[in-house]
């Protein structure tokens, strides 16, 4: 589903406009971002949590090559869906 998508079925549900649906959803993405750039977890009840982990530096293989190759550590965005999710999906 495309963001598109979701502004015109948020719209269709609630009546508001498509452009008042899209203002919200990127102010709400742009609050999750900040959260998650200041290193907070995002916890959205009923559909999971987004929070940032620390992936430390390793050394990988070039697999064309098999030479080495030393990858910088990273932080990485996870998602983990509620249980309610969950049970919805199984």
């Amino acid at each position: 589903m495309t963001k598109n998508q979701i502004i015109e079925q948020v719209a269709k549900e609630t009546g508001m406009t498509k452009k008042s649906v899209a203002e919200v959803l990127d102010a709400a993405s742009k609050a999750v971002d900040s959260a998650l750039v200041a290193g907070e977890s995002v916890q959205i009840a009923g559909f999971g949590i987004f929070s940032v982990k620390q992936k430390d530096a390793y050394t990988g293989r070039n697999p064309k090559t098999g030479e080495p190759v030393e990858i910088a550590a990273s932080r990485r965005v996870t998602f983990s869906a509620s249980k309610t999710l969950k049970d919805k999906l199984n």
